[in-house]
């Protein structure tokens, strides 16, 4: 049997394993049930992919997320380790021939959601296999205590009853002590090993600032720490915005969010992993999979809903030990816009009922069916249709997806569908005698696997860019392949794809999920006050305030957050720090916004220091409104 560190070594080009990641994998190993908490960037997945490559057997891996899911296993497969995603969009025959190469095909993982496991195909065939560990990513999704509960997740327990000697391990970045009681009971777990370790971060400078101007505080802070920075920002119109006015000041930007496709993805964070460009501007859909060591700010210009994504996210800056910041920007407009966008846009039950029975009607689904039916979705279309409002529609939706009444996946522009459905000579033979058809299909072959064997999706902007196509041409060429038979072909102009879990049954449906939805609303409540109250600077440490929220005590003060800081202001100015201005205003004039640049004073600092070199008379203002020097 192989050693850990020889796998680690091998796949992972890593001489030694981060804290916690040993003895975890030694317990998994030794067969004890796990439960690990560890922090973004602590290297979860190692934790069950090196026991789950040394066992024989096939390793159940259970995630909620599709794009999470698809990374780690894109991930195996170009280490050479054999893994698959039985993700959504595929049909009976594709799963039944997924899950027979599980089987028999010697690989290593299989990835599902939880609802996967609702169907009685993937239970009998998960019988057949030999399992040698389950392991449940992002496991505080099976508490209804936890911020991201998911109802499905309580399922999980049947791959125990299958499967009733094999260990399992709970992974997560976040989980009170009541969380952690929740997810053992929910797995069934008998005398789990907890791992966890400590959410402080010595050095992490927490700051929130109230600052009038957000781009001009977010460039003093890109200029003052001019290494790898993110920055945070709502929606994925602001991610074009902010990262195009960085560009044109000559601050070096790309951008990530939710809706470019998966070519456009890789392109915008090779260029910032690279170091070709300082600052990623994205929204929270960018958090999978970065492991950069050296990120030296994390600013978010709007308040997370939660400290449980908020310390996810301010966490991914500092990974390599060295001084880094996390910053959230605040202004007099943002609890309320926090409270519009988190709060008042959470949909009641009646909503949710009518929203429902509206998207039933909407794909003609009668009463008792719909079960396993997909449909591609177009979501501005619905909402025009019914006059439904946008946002509120859209939770609602979520909410169904989230308590596996419906699956939705959302889809984005430039995005299509095939299965080649004729054997490779026949297909050679056909494009011989059409070279136009036969310049597009070969770039999906060139470019995707699988395509003979089931529907696979495909970028219609990568032939674009291969071929130098218009966009029309490429989808009419595909079209026609599809006419003569020769493709399956499915155009993504829609917004998404929604699979029904459930039957419909109208409002026994949303019953069912009732008490769940207010639970959960209650919560999001909480959550964003907390967040309301982290961001004060009200003399109690910024790092102490996310230690008591996780239950961590600690009693010494960082010294560096905003709040540490602002408890310094009372003390009394000194002369070096009057010195400091009167050193650059040598210079020449400056105004207070380039002073504030210049230094590490905050506002209300260099506003005081200004003020009593003014009424020294060593400084004047000048008609430009700018600081100099006071002629004798």
């Amino acid at each position: 049997m192989k050693h850990p560190i020889e796998l680690l070594e091998h796949y992972w080009n890593f001489s030694e394993f981060k804290p916690q990641q040993e003895a975890i994998i030694e317990a998994v190993l030794a067969n004890e049930d796990c439960i690990a908490l560890l922090p973004t960037g602590g290297g979860k997945s190692i934790c069950f992919q090196i026991p789950a490559l040394i066992r024989d057997g096939i390793c159940i891996v259970v995630s909620p997320l599709v794009a999470l899911m698809q990374d780690q296993v894109n991930n195996l497969n170009a280490k050479g380790i054999k893994a698959m995603a039985l993700t959504s969009g595929f049909g009976y025959d594709d799963i039944d021939r997924m899950l027979d190469n599980c089987i028999f095909g010697n690989y290593k993982f299989l990835y599902l959601s939880p609802e996967r496991l609702q169907q009685d195909l993937v239970q009998q065939r998960i019988k057949q296999m030999n399992v040698n560990l389950i392991a449940v990513d992002e496991a505080h999704c099976i508490s209804q205590w936890g911020h991201d509960f998911r109802p499905a997740y309580r399922d999980i327990k049947l791959l125990r009853t299958i499967h009733p000697s094999v260990n399992v391990i709970g992974l997560t970045a976040s989980a009170t002590s009541k969380v952690i009681v929740d997810i053992s009971e929910q797995l069934d777990c008998i005398s789990p090993q907890i791992f966890k370790t400590s959410f402080k971060r010595s050095n992490l400078a927490y700051l929130s600032l109230d600052c009038k101007d957000k781009h001009l505080r977010t460039v003093q802070i890109l200029k003052k720490y001019s290494g790898t920075s993110i920055i945070y920002v709502s929606n994925r119109k602001a991610t074009l915005e902010i990262s195009s006015y960085l560009n044109k000041i000559g601050i070096s930007s790309c951008y990530y969010h939710g809706g470019l496709n998966a070519k456009e993805k890789e392109t915008q964070f090779r260029l910032w992993t690279s170091n070709t460009n300082q600052v990623m501007v994205a929204t929270n859909a960018f958090g999978m999979g970065i492991d950069k060591a050296n990120v030296q700010t994390v600013i978010h210009h709007n308040l997370p809903e939660s400290l449980e994504s908020y310390f996810q996210e301010a966490g991914r800056a500092g990974r390599n030990g060295e001084k880094a910041y996390a910053v959230i920007l605040t202004n007099s407009s943002d609890k309320t816009d926090s409270k519009n966008k988190y709060l008042n846009s959470l949909p009641e039950i009646e909503y949710i009922k009518n929203v429902y029975k509206r998207l039933c009607n909407y794909f003609q689904i009668s009463y008792g069916e719909g079960v396993d039916s997909i449909h591609n979705f177009n979501f501005k279309l619905f909402c025009s249709t019914y006059k439904l409002p946008s946002k509120l529609t859209y939770n609602a939706l979520k909410i169904l997806d989230r308590t596996s009444i419906i699956s939705l996946e959302e889809r984005f522009k430039n995005s299509a569908f095939i299965k080649i459905l004729i054997k490779n000579a026949a297909l050679f033979s056909y494009l011989e005698k059409n070279p136009k058809q036969a310049i597009v299909i070969k770039v999906v072959l060139r470019s995707h696997e699988g395509v003979f064997n089931h529907i696979t999706e495909i970028s219609v902007q990568e032939i674009i860019n291969k071929t130098k196509l218009t966009e029309n041409k490429v989808i009419e060429l595909l079209t026609q392949l599809h006419k003569a038979d020769i493709i399956q072909f499915e155009s993504s102009k829609t917004d998404a794809k929604i699979t029904f879990i459930e039957p419909r049954e109208d409002d026994k449906t949303i019953h069912r999920i009732s008490k769940i939805i207010k639970q959960q609303q209650t919560l999001k409540r909480k959550q964003l006050q907390s967040i309301f109250d982290y961001i004060k600077n009200d003399g109690i440490c910024k790092s102490q305030k996310l230690l008591s929220y996780f239950e961590e005590t600690d009693s010494s003060s960082c010294g560096i957050c905003s709040s540490c800081l602002e408890s310094l202001k009372n003390q009394p100015l000194t002369e070096k720090d009057m010195e400091l201005i009167i050193s650059l205003l040598k210079k020449g004039a400056l105004s207070c916004r380039k002073i504030e640049v210049l230094t590490t004073f905050e506002s209300s600092k260099l506003a005081n220091i200004l003020t009593d070199l003014l009424e020294r008379e060593l400084i004047e203002i000048t008609e430009k409104n700018t600081y100099k020097l006071k002629t004798l």
